[in-house]
């Protein structure tokens, strides 16, 4: 084979190297595509809920709060009367049966909204204003179109009676579409129109801040021990062997960890944010500590030689030359870190947070659930309000990685030295 046969053949493995190359980035990047427009698909609609416009009279006898009335007398007093009475004017009905299936179209919460109506203006009693009532999660998805109508009257949850209601409704604009504030201000609920992001937000937030403030300084710190000031022999070597090892091992093993130790031992309280936390902080532990080294020995020797040599000592040159160089790397491990653990599943469902939390945590010791484990109870559930829940909090929860990832990359870029 002639020099030019094998440069030629050279130049042709090289361009089928960079024809593969751009094949897998372009595969890779369709799955991802296909994935994510899966799940925004699904999951768009659910920021936005249906309301039902009624006409709400505060019949003064019916209720028995006057004008003026406080918060606690309002929601302390029974409104179910005029509530039933509401709901039953939407439409014209027959019998019992015809009225049950009229107060089905509406939220379970109609009354606590018409509650709400009041306490907003408190002199509205023996007066009749217009309230939009979030309907239910049957005539949400049947207006949203994720229900089908063609199906026979026994395998559908909406009767031909509830059909003919809502196509009424429709004809006389009384059904509206509104942001979906629920969505991110309530907790978990058996109703998929009432169900929120509220509580596992607040949990996540608490989660991820007291993982933050337990495993940054301490990874911080070892790692500048361990480079900086460790002497070089088998035991260093043995701790940076099992660190290296700690970054592999599945989250899983970290949730037994904090089952047996923080729940069974020590026991602290179970479900909450604070054994979430500690535990995602010994989880995230050795993925900080090992960028944050890389970024120590990444400084050029030449800044602690110059340091020592004008009088530093060593103390001083590490943590007032290499540390502040060193900063950008480890401050974006760390974000890296975090955002890994605020997807995590598994440690958290074995601490407990997989519970029915209807209530938002206002403490870091209070009952939570998160993101992740949300998505995972959501996607149990077989109405089909929550397919779009679920993917709408796996919107938020990609939001949110997709953030702290870019926030990674532009404080490295924006902060690093460069070393000729």
């Amino acid at each position: 084979m002639t020099k030019e046969e094998r440069l030629k053949k050279r130049h042709s493995a090289e361009k089928r190297f960079r024809f593969y190359g751009i094949v897998s980035i372009f595969v890779a990047l369709l799955f991802v595509l296909i994935l994510v427009h899966n799940i925004f698909s699904k999951g768009s609609s659910a920021f936005m809920k249906t309301a039902i416009n009624v006409e709400v009279f505060f019949d003064p006898e019916l209720i028995d709060v006057q004008n003026g009335a406080s918060i606690d007398e309002i929601m302390q007093s029974d409104f179910f009367d005029i509530t039933i009475e509401t709901l039953l004017k939407t439409y014209p009905v027959n019998d019992f049966d015809q009225e049950n299936e009229l107060i089905d179209l509406f939220t379970t919460d109609a009354e606590l909204e018409i509650k709400r109506a009041l306490i907003d203006n408190n002199n509205l009693i023996g007066k009749r204003i217009n309230l939009e009532i979030t309907a239910s999660d049957d005539i949400d998805q049947l207006h949203k179109g994720n229900y089908p109508r063609d199906l026979p009257e026994d395998r559908r949850r909406i009767s031909n009676f509830q059909l003919q209601i809502y196509d009424t409704l429709v004809e006389n604009k009384k059904i509206v579409k509104n942001f979906n504030n629920y969505f991110f201000k309530n907790g978990d609920s058996r109703d998929p129109e009432l169900a929120g992001i509220g509580g596992a937000l607040v949990g996540s937030f608490y989660s991820i801040i007291i993982c933050l403030l337990l495993a940054f300084p301490v990874a911080v710190l070892a790692s500048i021990y361990l480079e900086e000031f460790a002497p070089k022999n088998k035991i260093t070597d043995f701790i940076e062997i099992n660190i290296n090892n700690l970054a592999a091992v599945p989250s899983i093993v970290y949730g037994l960890l904090a089952l047996q130790i923080l729940l069974a031992t020590i026991q602290l309280p179970r479900s909450t944010p604070l054994v979430a936390g500690i535990t995602l902080a010994l989880m995230t532990l050795p993925r900080i500590i090992i960028p944050c080294r890389a970024s120590l020995k990444a400084v050029p020797p030449s800044i602690r030689e110059g340091a020592l040599a004008v009088g530093a000592s060593k103390f001083q040159s590490v943590f007032h030359h290499v540390v502040p160089l060193a900063l950008p790397g480890t401050l974006s491990g760390t974000i890296i870190g975090l955002a890994q653990a605020l997807g995590e599943t598994a440690p958290l469902i074995l601490i407990g947070m997989v519970a029915f939390v209807v209530d938002i945590p206002s403490t870091p010791i209070d009952p939570s659930s998160s993101l992740p484990v949300q998505v995972y109870l959501w996607s149990e559930s077989a109405e089909r309000g929550f397919v779009e829940k679920t993917s709408a909090t796996i919107m938020m929860l990609l939001s949110f990685l997709i953030v702290m990832n870019f926030l990674a990359v532009y404080l490295r870029q924006k902060f690093e030295k460069r070393w000729n």
